[in-house]
């Protein structure tokens, strides 16, 4: 199949875009769905037969999905992560670093932005990572991102998001659908969360409850939503979230699920004028900068949105005239939080007081 923008491949295995070539390639992407199920079965007996996994000496924490696209990862690494900052334990982030373009890339600079009292290490190499958090940082646990396919590094806790708007890909595998691998490897999950879970109606959170139950009985499966927090300028200068209500907007992302980041605009009351969708850690260049622009002259809005991912790699605070501004979310935990901070606390270093 020839290159296709994401905003197309999504329609087509959607199945919106109509007429007998599209049904054709849904075809042969489902044939190539066979091939890559069969590898990711391959690759999973490998390693539940513990080969080529490599232990660190801290307890790691993975947090990662089960789909392509955005399920909140970057705000339960930050949650987890303060979790354990407030009770003074020496954390340090372990990522791959997707969409590089130099040394780190737009989630660590977020995450930067956010924890600044958290090392994040980024490479391929997460086994390597690992050992030089512990022996060169002394962190006394490891957060790894996007980590419930990377099966090198063992993890004594698996927090696998489901995003309540798109949970199962569609319920099939990539190509065809955005499964990265199959529903039933939720099996080896040591919790779930559903993240966006205000944003879809309570018959659809039963629904997800129940096959979540279906594949792993006895995990916790809490709920969250992006709560926004701030607004944040291209300085790091932070306001607050007053005046949105009604107040005429244009909007503008590079993420897995610009439909979350619309739902939240509309929540907070915000007139829409336009949202412009970009693929996932789109690298901004100055022709990008110059038609967003334009753009926002054009749609007329008092104030530019973006996320805090997005502005990390602009660093402008106006475009077309009017402030650019990003949305900072937080993720927040609904109801009761226990079962998994009870998880948590199960990792806590055990620190031995010297006797006197």
């Amino acid at each position: 199949m020839p290159f296709v923008s994401p905003e197309s491949y999504l329609k087509l295995v959607r199945g919106q875009t109509r007429g007998a070539s599209a049904a054709l390639a849904r075809a042969g992407l489902a044939l190539a769905a066979v091939g890559y199920r069969a590898g990711a079965a391959l690759r999973n007996r490998r390693f539940d037969r513990g080969r080529d996994v490599h232990r660190a000496s801290v307890p790691v924490v993975s947090v990662g999905n089960l789909t392509l696209g955005g399920t909140g990862k970057t705000p339960m690494v930050q949650w987890l992560a303060r979790w354990y900052r407030d009770r003074d334990v020496r954390v340090c982030l372990l990522s791959r670093g997707y969409g590089r373009s130099d040394a780190v890339n737009d989630e660590a600079l977020v995450l930067e932005e956010n924890l600044p009292d958290v090392p994040h290490l980024q490479d391929r190499d997460r086994v390597r990572l690992a050992g030089i958090a512990v022996e060169e940082l002394e962190a006394e646990l490891l957060i790894l991102d996007d980590g419930f396919q990377h099966r090198r590094l063992a993890r004594d806790l698996d927090v696998v998001l489901l995003d309540a708007l798109e949970p199962f890909g569609l319920g099939r595998l990539f190509p065809r659908g955005l499964l990265r691998e199959p529903v039933a490897s939720l099996a080896r999950a040591g919790a779930v969360v559903v993240s966006r879970a205000d944003l879809v109606a309570a018959d659809a959170l039963d629904a997800i409850r129940a096959e979540v139950r279906r594949h792993a009985p006895d995990v916790p499966i809490l709920e969250a939503r992006h709560a926004p927090r701030d607004l944040v300028d291209g300085d790091g200068e932070s306001s607050s979230l007053e005046g949105l209500a009604d107040r005429r907007v244009a909007a503008f992302c590079g993420i897995g699920n610009p439909e979350g980041f619309r739902r939240t605009l509309r929540g907070l009351g915000c007139d829409v004028a336009d949202l412009r969708a970009f693929p996932d850690h789109h690298p901004y260049s100055a022709e990008d900068v110059a038609d967003l622009t334009r753009w926002a002259a054009a749609t007329g809005a008092e104030l530019v949105l973006t996320t805090q991912k997005d502005l990390v790699k602009l660093r402008v605070s106006n475009l077309g005239g009017a402030p650019l501004r990003a949305l900072r979310i937080g993720l927040e935990i609904s109801g009761d939080a226990r079962p998994l901070e009870d998880l948590l606390a199960r990792l806590l270093p055990n620190r031995t007081v010297p006797e006197a």
